[in-house]
């Protein structure tokens, strides 16, 4: 779910975009990005920022010297001689074209986040890639045809898991900063907590589908709210603060409202909801959660409401009308893919390398296997390993190899 207008955000200018309703540098930092964005807008220059303006400046770079960049080029099959990968077949304008490499390829293909049967078959049978946020080509041949010449494959069950919303017209809404301010919990399919709603995105999406079975739902799990937090914090990537929850989510059934929390719980069929709710406020009003910790790291309270004392992350869930909002394990891609060893070369399954093949972002296996380091982490395994394969086939190593 977009913004309705241009709003170029940085990581940083994020975290205040959410507190527009509760910081003067919130309002500030929402101005300015709405100023910035309608304003290029109507000079006709689109501005970026994140990973957007990253990807520009990368293609930038590649216009300026003048490489050749072509798009809906499927790579169809890799070219190998006497052992070694010296090319790449790729469908180019409707035919297969090969194109020969002196120094080595280097696969930086993304992974398999829409191909359904490879995520059934590696990582679960209720993901099927369809709230991904990855891109839609991101199917995983690549990675199928790097096995076929017998290059292994590492951490196929990963993915950079992200609770999202899944929204009636088949787009999703990132939970990122909401699942730290105060005023709200996740619950399972029975109305009870599982885990520290803070966590990071990725453990989030792990622990959701690791909790998972048919007798103890959590596919979808549900973030509970009261009128308070919606009155003050901007939600699922678009809402404004006092903003209603769109009909369209009342009407295909992933938004419930209650005047009361039993009522609620009354719509969700969740007979634990409300000890769960009074459970939590008791924690909330005393600033501390012992059931899972949410609030006691630098992480949880990064996002969360800075007018809240003693816990930014916690506060009650009181002021009705209740909502409920389905929240499923969405993810920015997989990160399983082909093995690659420190200096990026592909490895067979007995460690050897396959001569003249690389692999980088998510295409590989995960540089930090199936751990969330931070923000970023995603991009900045993808550029550091895409310089180490740069140099390594130009020959830049010598004796460190």
């Amino acid at each position: 779910m977009a913004a309705p207008f241009p709003m170029p955000i940085t990581g940083r200018g994020y975290k205040w975009t959410n507190l527009v309703a509760r910081s003067p540098k919130g309002f500030v930092t929402s101005a300015l990005a709405v100023a910035q964005g309608v304003g290029g807008a109507a000079i006709r220059r689109e501005y970026a920022a994140g990973g957007q303006a990253l990807a520009a400046g990368l293609l930038a770079g590649l216009r300026s010297m003048n490489v050749p960049v072509w798009t809906s080029s499927p790579l169809t099959d890799l070219v190998v001689e006497d052992g070694r990968v010296v090319g790449v077949v790729v469908n180019h304008d409707g035919k297969d074209t090969t194109v020969r490499a002196r120094a080595g390829v280097v696969l930086a293909s993304g992974g398999f986040d829409r191909d359904a049967a490879m995520r059934r078959t590696y990582q679960s049978e209720s993901i099927d890639g369809r709230w991904s946020l990855g891109a839609a080509a991101d199917t995983g041949e690549v990675i199928q045809i790097a096995a076929s010449h017998g290059a292994d494959l590492a951490f196929m069950d990963a993915a950079w898991w992200f609770p999202v919303i899944p929204l009636p017209d088949g787009t999703t809404g990132p939970m990122l900063a909401e699942r730290s301010l105060p005023g709200q919990i996740i619950v399972n399919g029975h109305g009870r907590r599982f885990m520290d709603e803070a966590v990071n995105y990725m453990t989030a999406g792990q622990l959701i589908i690791a909790k998972h079975t048919a007798d103890d739902p959590h596919i979808p799990a549900w973030i509970v709210f009261d009128q308070r937090y919606r009155n003050r914090y901007l939600f699922g990537g678009a809402l404004f603060p006092r903003q209603p929850l769109p009909p369209s989510w009342y009407d295909a059934g992933i938004a419930k409202k209650g005047a009361t929390v039993a009522a609620l719980a009354d719509a969700l069929g969740m007979p634990d909801l409300p000890t769960t709710v009074d459970r939590f406020n008791l924690l909330a009003a005393a600033g501390r959660d012992d059931d899972f910790g949410r609030g006691d790291s630098a992480y949880d309270r990064y996002y969360g409401d800075p007018r809240v004392s003693p816990n930014p992350c916690l506060g009650p869930i009181d002021r009705g009308p209740f909502y409920a909002v389905q929240v499923v394990p969405g993810d920015l891609g997989t990160c399983g893919g082909v093995r690659a060893d420190a200096f990026a070369r592909v490895l067979r399954p007995d460690g050897s390398v396959i001569p003249g093949l690389y692999a980088t972002g998510n295409a590989a296996g995960n540089a930090f296997g199936r751990v969330y380091p931070g923000p970023g982490a995603t991009v900045g395994q993808g550029l550091s390993f895409g310089y180490v394969a740069a140099r390594h086939l130009a020959g830049r190593f010598g004796a460190m190899e």
